[in-house]
């Protein structure tokens, strides 16, 4: 996870209050993603898994494959699961699989024309989810700061701009 430290002792420990606004962005987190899965899934058969799967794959440089590992990363997902996630895209047709370039036990994925296809049909209803949700957010007076700093990149506190987007980042 870049720039988090991981192992808990480099700082000091969080508070209750820390603890529950963490609570908070978990729920919004849970709320938009359930909303988004069950969107995709009746619009387009489609689970938000291969969604982000395929938003992935769509933004490697210059169309190259990408290894698990980073796709795994890519999308918050472990290895192992991407490997099954994949087979799936590959099964479909939306993805392929191919030995790493240089090293002979790495497994790279690509999209194929037709997951590009899928997924460029998918984005609007994605968006236009993502949008209802997060404006649904904004009503619970927990995480309408939350919300309100996705949707407009905005610091509810500062009202500061948020960090710059890193490229091929989902």
């Amino acid at each position: 996870m870049d720039g988090l430290v991981m192992d808990g002792l480099s700082s000091a420990p969080a508070g209750d209050e820390e603890d529950d606004r963490w609570c908070m962005a978990v729920r919004l987190l849970g709320r938009v993603e359930k909303h988004l899965d069950t969107t995709l899934q009746r619009r387009h058969g489609l689970p938000l898994s291969e969604y982000r799967a395929l938003c992935a794959l769509s933004r490697a440089q210059d169309g190259e494959a990408m290894r698990m590992s980073e796709l795994a990363d890519r999308i918050g997902l472990k290895d192992s699961t991407v490997t099954r996630l994949v087979g799936r895209l590959e099964t479909q047709g939306l993805a392929a699989r191919a030995p790493g370039a240089g090293d002979g036990r790495a497994v790279t994925a690509l999209i194929t024309a037709e997951g590009r296809e899928r997924y460029a049909q998918a984005t609007p209803t994605y968006r236009a989810a993502l949008g209802s949700a997060l404006d649904a957010a904004r009503a619970n007076v927990h995480l309408a700061g939350l919300a309100a700093w996705v949707r407009t990149g905005l610091s509810a506190v500062a009202g500061t701009p948020s960090a710059p987007r890193t490229p091929g980042r989902d």
